[in-house]
Parts: structure tokens; sequence; C-alpha cells
């Protein structure tokens, strides 16, 4: 492992401690509706992430659908369910172990914070209104996660491997375009079709605040 990746993975280590110790597990014990939506939703990621395509192996790409799962568990449980998904990936070699802390922080962490800072920025300073709830929350931070992963990840390619920056430009960061309304079209399809039909199942989602007496 270099250098950057052991800071990574101990930084991941500390990181994944403190949201463990703020998660309360016996609701995934004592809540069957709430196991059934926590291992479906870590199912779909799952399914997501092993997708991937690329013409360097390092320099591949995926769905992250990480702004949906934010906004349908709330923030820790996204993370403890993006994480189980992590570890799967990388069990079954879609993934190296030595980037274990790399991606938890920059696939995981990052995507998550940035959807739940924005849900939260949202809730507190905007009108509340459904539009705004699909459009500001899941439809923008989709794009904004994907590019910022992407942005991230090929920087450490840059600082930690031995890839040129313009094979990492051309095979990596050129994709953005291409997969950043893709990813928010699919963040935004999910959640308008989840608060409309099944809004029990979005933790940030309530019809009090967005819908009654609009």
């Amino acid at each position: 492992m270099t250098e950057l990746q052991i800071i990574g993975a101990i930084s991941a280590v500390i990181g994944l401690a403190i949201v463990i110790k703020n998660t309360d597990f016996l609701q995934l014990v004592n809540d069957s509706a709430f196991q059934h939506r926590f291992f479906g939703a870590s199912a779909a990621v799952f399914v997501l992430w092993i997708f991937r395509v690329g013409i360097v192996d390092e320099l591949q790409v995926h769905f992250l659908w990480l702004t949906s799962l934010a906004l349908i568990l709330g923030f820790r449980w996204a993370i403890v369910s993006s994480t189980i998904v992590l570890l799967g990936v990388t069990i079954v070699g879609y993934e190296k172990f030595s980037m274990l802390g790399i991606n938890w922080i920059l696939g995981v962490l990052v995507p998550i914070s940035v959807t739940y800072a924005i849900f939260s920025l949202t809730f507190h300073k905007l009108p509340k209104n459904l539009f705004i709830y699909l459009f500001l929350c899941a439809f923008f931070p989709g794009a904004i996660t994907v590019a910022l992963n992407i942005i991230t990840m090929a920087g450490y390619f840059y600082l930690d491997t031995d890839l040129g920056w313009d094979v990492i430009f051309q095979n990596y960061v050129l994709l953005i375009p291409l997969l950043i309304f893709s990813e928010a079209f699919f963040n935004g399809f999910t959640m308008t079709s989840l608060v409309i039909h099944k809004p029990q199942w979005v933790y940030t989602f309530h019809d009090k605040f967005y819908i009654d007496g609009k």
C-alpha cells in the first residue's frame, strides 16, 4: 500500500467508527419494514456498482445512486449500506483491497455528505416545495456527486499512480459530461417515483412539509 492508501484506510476506519457509534442498529433488528428498505437499497447499489465501463482498468466508471440512498435511508444508514456494498464489490474482485480507504472516502463519504448537506441546506433555507425537493435534493446532487467523485478520484490517480494526466483526462475526466445527466436523471426519477407511490419509504420526505396545505 502507498502512503496515501494507508492514510485513506486509517481515516476511513476512524470515520466509519464514528458513524457506527452513532447508529442505532436495533432499528435494523426490530423494524422489519426498514430491513426490507435497507437490504433492498443495498442490493440495488451493489448491482449498479458491478456494472462499470472503462478502457483503462483503473479508470472505470459506474452509476453511484448514493444521492437516492442518502435520501431514502438517511445519512448514517446510507454510509453503513454503501460500506457493505463497497466491501462486497471488493471481495468479488471489482475493487482492490488496497483501495478500500480511498474508495470509502471519495466514493462513499464525500457523495453522501454532499447530498445530505444540500438536502439540509434546502430544507432549512428554502421553501418546502415538492419540486424543490426533487430538483435540488435529488436531481442536482446526483449530477454533483458523480462529477465530484470522478474529479477527486482523478486527482488521486494522478498523485498516487503511474498514470499520466493525459491518460486520466482522456479516459476518465472526459466521461463527466456523459454521466452527470444520466446520474441526475436516475436519481431524480427514483425519488419522484418513491415520493409519489411510497413516500413512507423515504426518510427525508414528509407529506406535512412538502404537500399538505400546498
